[in-house]
C-alpha cells in the first residue's frame, strides 16, 4: 500500500505495521491482504461483496482486522461482513474505514455487518471512520449493524467520526436474548455542511438483558447532526439511551429517544442534552495561558475522550 493508504489505515485501525492474528485488508473496493488464524478463519462470499469471519467457540485474547482504505476518487463500495462468534468466545474486532478523495467525484463505503454472537461470548467491536484529501468529491459512509445476542453473550461497540465525512447515515439494529448486554458508545464530530444521522433500534426481548446506549457529538460550522434511539422493553429487563451534544457556531443537533416498555418489569430510561460550551469554562482555562480556541479545543477533546 502506498503512504496515503498506510495514512487511513493508521487513522481507523491505529496500524503502524501488519498487526497479529486475523486479518483483512480491503483497498479501493478489493481484497488486499488477509491471514487467519488456529481459531478464526475468514472466507469470501461466493454471492456478493464480502466476507464471514467464524471465531470458534472458546476462542480467548485474540483479534481481528477488516478496516477498509479508498484512496482513489469515484468509488462506490458496498460490503456484507457476517461474524459468527462461537459460544465462550472473547475477541476484540477492529473495523472503520477511511476515505481519502482529492478528485471531484463523491467516494462511498457502505458497510453491512451483521454479528451473530454465541451464548456466553463477549466481543468489544472498534468502528472508526476518517476522510482526507482537498477534493471536491464527497466522503460518504453509511455504516449498518445487525446484532444478535444470544443468551448471556456481551457485546461493547465503540465507534467513532471526528473528522473529514461528508455525510453518514449509521443505522444499528439489535435483538437481545436472556440475560444479555449490549454497550454502545459514539463519537462524532462534524464540520462546515456535512451531515450525520444516527438510528439505534434495540429490542430487549430477553429476560434481564441490558442495553446501554451513549452518544457524544460536537456540531460546528453549518453541519447538522439528528440522533434516533429506540429501545423496546419485551420482557423484565434494563435500557438506557443518552446523548449529550456540544453546539458550536451555526451547528444544529436534534435528539429524538424513544422507550416503549412492553412488559411490567422493563425499566427504560433515555436523557438528552444539548447545548454551547459555558462561558465560565473557557474563561477558567484561559486564566491559565490558553487561548479562547485552545480553550475551546481542550474542552471538545476532553468531551469527546
Amino acid at each position: 500500500m502506498d503512504q496515503i493508504q498506510m495514512e487511513l489505515l493508521k487513522q481507523v485501525a491505529d496500524l503502524h505495521e501488519v498487526p497479529q492474528g486475523a486479518y483483512n485488508f480491503r483497498v479501493n473496493g478489493k481484497g488486499e491482504a488477509r491471514n487467519t488464524t488456529e481459531h478464526i478463519d475468514i472466507v469470501t462470499k461466493t454471492d456478493k461483496q464480502g466476507i464471514d469471519i467464524v471465531i470458534k467457540p472458546g476462542t480467548k485474547n485474540e483479534s481481528v482486522h477488516i478496516p477498509v482504505v479508498l484512496s482513489q476518487s469515484g468509488i462506490t463500495d458496498l460490503v456484507y461482513n457476517d461474524f459468527y462468534i462461537g459460544e465462550d468466545a472473547d475477541v476484540t474486532i477492529v473495523a472503520g474505514c477511511g476515505i481519502h478523495n482529492g478528485g471531484d467525484a463523491k467516494s462511498q463505503h457502505d458497510g453491512i455487518h451483521t454479528f451473530y454472537v454465541g451464548k456466553n461470548a463477549k466481543v468489544k467491536y472498534i468502528e472508526k471512520h476518517y476522510g482526507s484529501g482537498d477534493g471536491k468529491g464527497e466522503r460518504v459512509l453509511n455504516p449498518q449493524t445487525i446484532i444478535k445476542l444470544s443468551k448471556g453473550s456481551y457485546l461493547e461497540m465503540d465507534t467513532v467520526q471526528i473528522k473529514g465525512v461528508d455525510s453518514t447515515v449509521r443505522t444499528t439494529h439489535a435483538t437481545l436474548e436472556d440475560g444479555a448486554v449490549l454497550v454502545i458508545k459514539e463519537k462524532i464530530m462534524t464540520h462546515k455542511a456535512q451531515q450525520a444521522k444516527t438510528d439505534f433500534t434495540v429490542d430487549l426481548n430477553g429476560e434481564d438483558c441490558k442495553a446501554n446506549l451513549i452518544s457524544r457529538s460536537v456540531a460546528k460550522g453549518h453541519s447538522r447532526q439528528v440522533f434516533l434511539s429506540k429501545i423496546n422493553g419485551n420482557n423484565k429487563c434494563m435500557g438506557h439511551s443518552e446523548c449529550d451534544a456540544i453546539l458550536m457556531e451555526e451547528g444544529c443537533v436534534s435528539a429524538i429517544p424513544e422507550i416503549t416498555a412492553n412488559h411490567l418489569d422493563a425499566e427504560l430510561i433515555h436523557e438528552a442534552a444539548i447545548g454551547k460550551i459555558a462561558g465560565e469554562q473557557i474563561v477558567k482555562l484561559m486564566t491559565l495561558g490558553l487561548t479562547e480556541a485552545e480553550a475551546e479545543a481542550q474542552i471538545v477533546n476532553g468531551f469527546l475522550k
